[in-house]
């Protein structure tokens, strides 16, 4: 049993799960896994049903029906945890572009007294790998932009290396969150600030994948860019939302 459980949303992994999986149970410390998959047509699910005759008690799948957005992946797999109690729950990319062994760190974050512990690729400078220019530009500045426009004090609020209290999401309307591509991240992290949680930042090396597709799009920058604002707008005007 653990009070851990990892929430890895998929679509197209096929090339990444099995050994993303692995990483983790080969920690120290024990956690448990959800694969949220939106029907993924390279059968990352079948190849995730077939580890689940290893990892019985430890590696869980919830299929959806479509490809929905990371947001909501994410809420589906929030909600699942919830409801069995796990204590902390976190966030985690299938494509090794955070590395399973932070896993301990944020998890030791928070046992500490973090409600929210982030894996920062800009705490300390910098810490991104194997990334083109153009895309480092383009995360820090987003980074620069979403502090100014919110005023949260989070180097990296974009991050998707995230480990959260129980607690924190049992408070948070998760029904009312609106963003559902990386914007999504922006958006928790916000949510939790403005309860006034403690949000704490651990320096990691961010990787580019190497294996499979990024989902990258123009839709989810500008949703990242436009929405940054209006979601700004709404924590002012319609606070009983947030």
């Amino acid at each position: 049993m653990t009070d851990c459980l990892v929430i890895i949303p998929t679509y197209n992994e096929i090339e990444n799960i099995e050994a993303i999986v692995r990483a983790v149970f080969s920690l120290n410390k024990a956690f448990h896994v959800l694969i949220v998959d939106d029907n993924s047509p390279d059968g990352t699910s079948k190849k995730v049903m077939e580890m689940q005759n290893e990892f019985a008690n430890s590696l869980f799948l919830e299929v959806r029906t479509e490809k929905s957005g990371l947001g909501t992946a994410y809420i589906h797999g929030f909600k699942w945890a919830i409801e069995r109690k796990y204590d902390y729950i976190f966030e985690m990319d299938a494509d090794f572009s955070h590395n399973p062994e932070d896993l301990p760190r944020l998890y030791r974050a928070c046992l500490n007294g973090a409600d929210v512990s982030v894996g920062s690729r800009y705490k300390k400078g910098v810490n991104v790998v194997d990334w083109p220019l153009y895309r480092v530009l383009l995360s820090y500045g987003a980074s620069f932009y979403v502090k100014m426009i919110t005023g949260m004090r989070v180097h990296d609020p974009t991050a998707g290396f995230v480990c959260y209290k129980r607690h924190v999401l049992e408070t948070i309307n998760l029904d009312s969150v609106r963003f559902v591509g990386y914007a999504f991240q922006i958006e928790m992290k916000f949510r939790a600030y403005l309860k006034n949680y403690h949000i704490e930042e651990i320096s990691i090396i961010f990787r580019d994948r190497v294996k499979g597709k990024s989902k990258m799009n123009s839709a989810i920058i500008n949703e990242a860019v436009v929405g940054v604002f209006m979601m700004k707008m709404r924590s002012l005007f319609q606070k009983s939302k947030f």
